[in-house]
């Protein structure tokens, strides 16, 4: 059976494949919902030679049924957020430690070690609920920064102690706050990243990425907003350092697909529905058919333009009626 170590220390893409495939097969026949998931699909996992043949599983079937496929009983179960009026999913992980591992991968991956930051969370929705991924992999991070911290609603206080830190720093933070601290104080930040994390959580109007990054960027004074993508369905995050662009760590892959048919992925350059293969899902699903459209670019990065009108798509509706 795979570990953490191994996937985080791919290197090429055959190596990519070949963890693929032998997680695939052992997820295939592990992961109960996965498992039943594959045999509608009338597919032999043993049949599988190619990552392309790998069927990615429904996202909304962790709101419905335990994905997981752990030796043990998990050691913590991470939720999503969500506005009250729709189901949580739920992300059970047999590991934590294989979580630290996996996003301090990907932090150092994209900006080096996290001793050298001082990281601010603005994270109001998600520090007023329980069980957010999120929280707990930027509180670690925090801690391994030595500086830097959670805000609530104090914005003055955030704006002064990020000015009066000599450190370089990340201010992360969710989409509707980071407006609001933009547009009611325009602090122009020195030395400091922006970071969105997304989502308006229902407390302003949605906006493009776009429209947002410009307002974010002349309120804090920066020339590029960065983004983190990442969802509780998963381990890996994906980082954007401007202009939406992300990049994925060496072990998560996205695919695009099209939304009339959840079998069918566009070559590179397409757009679609986002598909992602997150090898580090080591006790769930690795392979994961989100609710996203976006489009893949042909050096591997991706972009993500909003969500599926409905999100009722042929795959997820072929599990439903026949669970």
């Amino acid at each position: 059976m795979l570990n953490i170590d191994t996937i985080l220390s791919i290197g090429t893409d055959a190596e990519f494949e070949a963890c693929a495939l032998e997680l695939f097969r052992y997820q295939a026949e592990r992961c109960e919902p996965y498992r039943r998931y594959v045999e509608l699909l009338g597919i032999d996992p043993n049949e599988v030679e190619s990552i392309e043949e790998i069927p990615f599983m429904p996202i909304r079937l962790f709101k419905s049924t335990d994905v997981y496929c752990g030796a043990e009983a998990p050691e913590i179960v991470f939720t999503s957020s969500n506005t009250g009026s729709t189901v949580a999913s739920r992300h059970m992980m047999a590991s934590l430690e294989a979580y630290r591992k996996t996003f301090t991968a990907a932090f150092k991956e994209f900006y080096g070690e996290p001793a050298k930051w001082s990281i601010y969370g603005l994270l109001p929705n998600y520090l007023e609920r329980e069980g957010s991924s999120l929280v707990y992999m930027v509180d670690t991070l925090i801690r391994e920064c030595g500086s830097g911290g959670f805000y609530l609603n104090d914005y003055e206080r955030l704006i002064a102690d990020i000015e009066a830190d000599p450190k370089p720093k990340i201010l992360l933070g969710v989409s509707y706050a980071l407006w609001d601290v933009a547009e009611q104080y325009a602090p122009k930040l020195s030395n400091t990243i922006v970071m969105e994390t997304g989502g308006m959580k229902g407390r302003r109007k949605e906006l493009s990425k776009k429209e947002l990054h410009a307002i974010l960027t002349e309120g804090f004074g920066v020339e590029h907003i960065h983004s983190e993508y990442g969802m509780a369905e998963l381990t890996s995050q994906a980082y954007s350092k401007g202009e939406g662009i992300f990049r994925a760590p060496k072990w998560m892959r996205v695919m695009v697909r099209d939304v009339n048919d959840p079998f069918d992925h566009a070559p590179a350059g397409g757009r679609g529905g986002i598909d992602i293969i997150d090898l580090a899902n080591l006790s769930s699903c690795a392979f994961i058919q989100t609710e996203d459209m976006g489009r893949l670019n042909t050096d591997g990065s991706f972009s993500i333009e909003g969500r599926i009108a409905g999100s009722d798509i042929r795959g997820c509706n072929l599990l439903v009626h026949n669970m």
